[in-house]
């Protein structure tokens, strides 16, 4: 059991990365908001990290309630997976100068911008989606479908992070 769950974590793990973008999902009030973000992943921290705006409501957000969902989500392929755990915004500019990259200046001009944060996830738990990809899949649900049966779809698990 201890290999199977080794094993899922690392697969968990593969797909955010491979995915590489997820949709945050916080909690405003009653309702959820979410948005796409780059993620960079430190699996030996156990953290994701986001570069994200001290302008926008997120960070006051997450101040409010810190627990989030992520969603990466590659339909091509058809993996997903959805990730529970809690957010922490911080200033930490050494972090921000080591997660600035070219793309992030889509939003700044540069690391030393004032208005950049880190938002550091700390997962509690995740759930995988890993199906062998969109055509194989749309044959095995018609199969399913001629046959009465159900179609495997590839693994679905349940990881404690």
């Amino acid at each position: 059991m201890a290999n199977d769950n080794a094993r899922d974590t690392d697969r968990v793990w593969d797909l955010m990365k491979k995915i590489g973008f997820a949709m945050l999902v916080t909690r405003d009030g009653d309702k959820l908001r979410a948005r796409p973000m780059s993620a960079h992943l430190d699996r030996d921290a156990n953290t994701i990290f986001f570069l994200t705006d001290a302008r926008r409501h997120k960070d006051e957000e997450i101040e409010r309630n810190p627990s989030i969902n992520l969603s990466f989500a590659d339909a091509g392929s058809q993996k997903y997976v959805s990730l529970t755990g809690t957010a922490v915004v911080s200033d930490d500019r050494a972090k921000i100068k080591e997660l600035f990259s070219t793309p992030a200046k889509a939003w700044w001009d540069s690391a030393e911008d004032p208005n950049i944060r880190v938002l550091e996830i700390t997962p509690d738990d995740a759930e995988y989606w890993d199906s062998p990809g969109t055509v194989i899949s749309y044959v095995k649900m018609a199969a399913a479908a001629v046959t009465n049966t159900r179609p495997d779809l590839g693994e679905n698990r349940k990881v404690s992070l």
